[in-house]
């Protein structure tokens, strides 16, 4: 019988593309997740019965347990952005990271790969790199020989990155920039499922990968590659942290207020502190290098998903082109 994978939030953004990868190397794989209905998608990823969606809460130990039992390797992909409700930074990323690598190691799994994210420090001021950091310790307290992979910003079709920046254009002739001088190495969302399937296989040595792409570039020189991408003109304005904070403390206080009810989903405070860090690979850590694996660059990928922000969409090129010539006629 072919050997069985539980993939923690596979129907996510980076977790899918390891359900993908994993399918095509004939393993089977459980996609264990909160909304099974919701991750009927990954089915076809394999033959009929290969990719199952399975019904599992990381804040819960028998729900664990169950999407484990019987698995050869296990990887945790779940994260969060914000809070919302019984889902908190700690409870998702330090409690939650502990108790899928503990039932892994008592359910005796041969491997974990754990998906982190750089910047991940318990010492850190913002709880989102605090919580990642317990979690990471927690998770090699409990099994010793995990893989943890910490990847920049993570670009790809399905982005809260790009694709988020992208549809603000549409709607203003302003682009609000908070850090506009942060570094990022944005790094392509099937390399980063690249390296865990050389975990999972077991072609990887046990540690701690920080994984970027082949570019660094400041938050402003980003978006300025995606307004190039999709053939708009939009006045980038650098917001200062200071007020930056004050607006994150407003958002935030509606979304106590309202108890959930109205969601920030558009900067909280702690995404404040995070961005006056650089988020880029950390020099002598192991990472793509060290896997074999090369990493892409942005320029492959971007224009294959953001043409459709463009004024003309997937007919700009000809209506650039029938301009040109009625400006020659």
């Amino acid at each position: 019988m072919s050997k069985l994978v539980t993939i923690f939030g596979g129907s996510g953004f980076v977790g899918r593309y390891i359900a993908r990868r994993m399918a095509k190397e004939g393993w089977r794989v459980r996609v264990a997740v909160r909304r099974p209905n919701e991750a009927l998608f990954v089915r076809p990823y394999g033959v009929v019965g290969q990719v199952e969606p399975v019904l599992a809460n990381i804040r819960d130990d028998d729900s664990v347990r169950a999407a484990i039992h019987g698995a050869d390797v296990v990887v945790n992909c779940v994260g969060i952005l914000s809070e919302r409700g019984k889902n908190r930074f700690d409870a998702v990323q330090n409690e939650g990271a502990a108790r899928v690598a503990r039932i892994a190691a008592e359910e005796g799994a041969a491997r974990l790969v754990h998906v982190s994210a750089i910047g991940a420090d318990p010492e850190s001021d913002s709880l989102y790199a605090d919580s990642k950091g317990d979690g990471e310790e927690a998770v090699l307290a409990a099994f010793p020989t995990a893989m943890i992979l910490r990847p920049s910003i993570v670009f790809g079709p399905e982005d809260q990155f790009f694709n988020r920046f992208a549809a603000m254009t549409r709607m203003a002739p302003v682009l609000p920039v908070v850090g506009a001088d942060t570094k990022f190495q944005p790094v392509y969302v099937d390399d980063v499922a690249q390296a865990a399937v050389k975990g999972i296989l077991g072609q990887a040595k046990p540690g701690i990968y920080e994984l970027g792409g082949p570019e660094v570039a400041t938050f402003r020189e980003l978006m300025r590659r995606m307004l190039g991408v999709i053939r708009r003109r939009r006045l980038l304005v650098n917001v200062p942290f200071f007020m930056a904070g004050i607006m994150g403390a407003v958002l935030d206080a509606v979304q106590a207020v309202t108890l959930g009810l109205v969601h920030n989903g558009l900067l909280t405070r702690d995404q404040v502190r995070n961005l006056r860090r650089d988020n880029v690979v950390t020099e002598g850590r192991m990472g793509f290098a060290e896997l074999g694996i090369h990493p892409t660059a942005m320029e492959a990928v971007l224009e294959d998903y953001l043409w459709h922000y463009r004024p003309g969409g997937q007919y700009s090129e000809i209506k650039e082109a029938a301009r040109h010539l009625r400006s020659q006629e």
